[in-house]
């Protein structure tokens, strides 16, 4: 087989262990045609996530693997955040570079580009690298460091140096909240730094954040309206944060309902709130 880099053969380890719960070092050196001793790395480093253990000749998937607190995000809100992901995919085109963060939503954003050809895509995250692995003309590029338990993702300084390297035509973040005077929050402080370290490089910054974010409240600011082109809900935002987006010349996209409807005011928003 072609050989991967260690990030994608990362995300081809936790995929193979959702499969079989346990593999010997042996066989995974034979699988992805690299030294056994490569592999015992990869297991150092993925047994920090809390997912893999080591155990005597090879990996071993944790108890606690399959109900993970990712996996839980990911159910929440799925068909909300299925129809965000489809709306921003409308904003890709092919041969961007995108950077996508560890969000759940740019979890089903991934998933929606798989017929994308000709897609740069980095990111920091295990399970979104494994969405995008061995999609035909799509090029994945995954930030390495210690894997966070809680979000099988890189939020170090391996993975901010990493990512920093780019200049991407979108970067897409999810967000853990949305309010009118503070801007873009998040609740995990690694996370959050991460993302403040992305805006910099970025050309165009797209938020994704469904409909529960407006009324959540985030304690740590990644990014002010300012800092954002687009914001893609599901349902129209509270006036406040329609006003403060039009004068930040935001565009607010709002996916349409299931059965292809739209919230009133959808087109108006969308107009309205670009440059």
């Amino acid at each position: 087989m072609k050989q991967l880099t260690q990030g994608a053969r990362l995300a081809a380890i936790v995929q193979l262990l959702e499969e079989r719960t346990f593999w010997p070092v042996s066989e995974l050196a034979d699988r992805f045609e690299v030294s056994e001793e490569t592999i015992r790395r990869d297991a150092r480093q993925l047994e920090q996530s809390g997912v893999v253990q080591k155990v005597h000749g090879g990996l071993s998937a944790t108890s606690n693997k399959i109900e993970a607190p990712y996996r839980l995000r990911l159910r929440e809100n799925a068909e909300a955040k299925q129809r965000i992901a489809q709306t921003a995919a409308t904003l890709v085109s092919e041969g961007m570079t995108l950077l996508l963060d560890s969000g759940t939503t740019c979890h089903w954003l991934a998933r929606s580009l798989s017929h994308v050809r000709n897609l740069t895509i980095v990111t920091n995250s295990v399970e979104i690298a494994w969405e995008v692995l061995g999609n035909p003309g799509q090029r994945l590029l995954l930030a390495g460091g210690p894997i966070d338990a809680d979000y099988h993702a890189a939020f170090g300084a391996e993975a901010k140096a990493f990512c920093r390297r780019f200049a991407p035509d979108l970067t897409i973040l999810s967000m853990g909240a949305v309010d009118a005077v503070r801007g873009f929050l998040d609740f995990d402080a690694g996370e959050a730094a991460f993302k403040q370290t992305l805006l910099e490089q970025a050309r165009n910054i797209v938020v994704l954040a469904d409909h529960t974010k407006f009324t959540r409240s985030g304690f740590i600011q990644v990014a002010t309206f300012a800092d954002v082109q687009d914001l893609v809900t599901d349902r129209v935002p509270p006036a406040d944060v329609v006003r403060i987006a039009t004068a930040s010349n935001t565009r607010v996209h709002i996916a349409a309902e299931p059965g292809g409807e739209r919230h009133p005011g959808t087109t108006r928003l969308a107009e309205n709130t670009g440059p």
